[in-house]
């Protein structure tokens, strides 16, 4: 089970952070300071992989942001760097070649495609055309509100 997901800059900005154990505030400060330190000081040609504490970390690198995710010992990396690069595929389908600046001005989207991706750590929906019909219903449905409340009532 994964027990968190990162997304950070090259600059140590966190981008976008999902739990999915509970942690308090200064456990979390921790990890993200940790993780930063630790997978922003790495040579760009090294492994991806590695052990921190009791968990596997595992890293990837898309243009500027850094997708960073806690396993539990007996998870399979490469499983994980199928799920970072998965959700990385669902962000560059909606917002089309995801950048940095798509995460900042649009993460509740960015949140939302995770959720619709993953819950409690475990993959919750493998295909990229489901996950892409919820969002563009999702997208609608917002849509059809902001309607709605803008008409006036008399």
């Amino acid at each position: 089970m994964i027990r968190f997901l990162l997304l950070f800059s090259r600059q140590g900005k966190l981008r976008l952070q999902k739990w999915f154990t509970p942690l308090t505030d200064r456990e979390k400060k921790k990890v993200i300071r940790d993780m930063m330190m630790l997978v922003l000081s790495r040579p760009p040609r090294s492994c991806n992989f590695l052990q921190w504490r009791d968990l596997k970390i595992v890293y990837k690198r898309y243009a500027s942001l850094y997708f960073c995710a806690g396993l539990e010992d007996q998870d399979n990396e490469l499983l994980a760097l199928e799920i970072l690069h998965r959700y990385v595929e669902l962000l560059d389908k909606y917002f089309g070649n995801v950048c940095e600046l798509d995460i900042i001005f649009n993460f509740e989207k960015a949140y939302f495609i995770l959720d619709e991706f993953m819950m409690g750590g475990e993959i919750l929906e493998t295909s990229k055309f489901s996950v892409g019909v919820t969002m563009e219903e999702a997208d609608t449905l917002q849509e059809t509100m902001e309607e709605y409340m803008n008409k006036p009532t008399y």
